[in-house]
């Protein structure tokens, strides 16, 4: 047995026991946390430059605090803008504290994080590679993006900050995703969330002090969030699909619900459920499409109607039941999102805030192709093996 063979065993053997380990290490610290029903009203947002635009002004505005979670921040012009502003507003004299993650936001440069700290934003990254779980520790990300401003504005859904989440990447075109604005009662469980990110990253613990929870009016629409440390969503998920009477929407750009998930989508639609998934069709990161195959089939047979999304790059995460129950937030549809990723959701339960939504949804099927089981059987042999690989890594895609 040659030597790098040996290595590669012995790489194999250690990565799964490190996973094996940290995973379990992770669920004896995970809690169920339900923040309380809440009513706030929204703003839904579907196109980046709306977003930032909305986004900036906010901050621009901002008089106390800003409070910013991203996955992503990238090494780019709107990026860089970004960071620009929170540096102005911290040169003002307001507080500004900005998390990210270590590997989604691993394009930011050094010399962008000194001048940060250099000009009074307090900054941190969260989820860094730590001993002694190295590779669970590698693929455990914060995946929320949270934005809380003054206490009294709150933002959460998809979209991160970079040039592609305005469609200026040539390769996904268009970039469609979900993104929401609030204000009311909903705000302080976001501003919890976030205090409680960064005390477990800075250890600087200010989740009880009075002057990040201004007084709140009461809004419209009712709500309740919900975020997840890597356990607990596939619970949540699999409470929606229950709930259907009779349609189940989901829009995801990573489709890999695991073998749960997928069991109840396939008792759903024994039961009548009319179940409409969308999926983007071009991809953008390798095998997340192939990795989606095994599950498509089933339903396909079962009657479920799967779109295509073709005007670009769908990033939306969302499920719809029966016009009642809306979910939008930061998790996919996926492995990742279900076991390891921490993710934050907004659950609805307005209808006239989902009647918007739904003609969001509308759009976006009109701007897919149904995906016909023809299309995914009887693939050539490169394919199914790119399938098979998938199938083998989709915990990790």
């Amino acid at each position: 047995m040659s030597f790098f063979f040996r290595f590669l065993v012995l790489l194999v053997v250690w990565a799964g026991v490190d996973f094996c380990l940290g995973r379990r290490n992770q669920l004896k610290r995970a809690e169920v946390r339900k923040f309380p029903m809440r009513h706030s009203d929204f703003r839904l947002y579907t196109c980046g430059q709306t977003l930032y635009d909305d986004l900036f002004a906010d901050i621009q505005h901002a008089r106390h605090h800003i409070h910013i979670l991203f996955f992503i921040v990238n090494n780019d012009r709107v990026s860089h803008k970004f960071l620009e502003l929170l540096m102005e507003k911290a040169r003002q004299g307001i507080e500004v504290r900005l998390l990210l993650d270590r590997i989604g936001s691993h394009h930011l440069s050094k010399d962008s994080i000194r001048q940060l700290r250099e000009n009074g934003v307090h900054f941190s990254f969260c989820h860094t590679i730590r001993l002694p779980f190295l590779f669970y520790s590698a693929n455990q990300r914060n995946h929320r993006k949270i934005t809380i401003i003054d206490g009294k504005i709150g933002y959460i859904g998809g979209f991160n900050i970079g040039e592609e989440y305005l469609g200026h990447d040539p390769q996904l075109g268009n970039w469609r995703d979900y993104h929401l604005r609030l204000t009311g009662e909903g705000v302080q469980d976001l501003q919890v969330q976030f205090l409680h990110d960064w005390r477990d990253e800075t250890k600087e613990d200010l989740i009880k002090e009075s002057k990040y929870y201004p007084a709140l009016a009461k809004g419209s629409a009712l709500h309740r969030f919900v975020p997840t440390d890597g356990a607990y969503l596939q619970q949540a998920f699999l409470d929606l699909i229950e709930e259907a009477e009779h349609d189940l929407y989901i829009g995801t750009p990573y489709f890999i619900p695991g073998r749960k998930l997928q069991r109840a989508l396939l008792r759903a639609a024994e039961r009548g459920i009319r179940i409409t998934i969308l999926v983007p069709k071009k991809a953008d990161h390798p095998l997340v499409r192939e990795a989606k195959l095994p599950y498509c089939r089933p339903l396909l047979r079962a009657g479920c109607s799967i779109y295509q999304f073709e005007d670009g790059f769908f990033h939306a995460k969302i499920i719809m039941v029966d016009g009642r129950i809306c979910d939008i937030g930061t998790a996919n549809f996926d492995l990742r999102s279900l076991y390891i990723n921490h993710e934050i959701n907004c659950f609805i339960y307005d209808k006239s805030f989902i009647e918007v939504v739904k003609k969001e949804v509308d759009q976006d099927l009109e701007n897919s192709q149904l995906l016909t089981l023809e299309e995914i059987s009887n693939l050539p042999f490169s394919k199914r093996c790119k399938e098979w690989l998938a199938t083998a890594v989709a915990f990790f895609l």
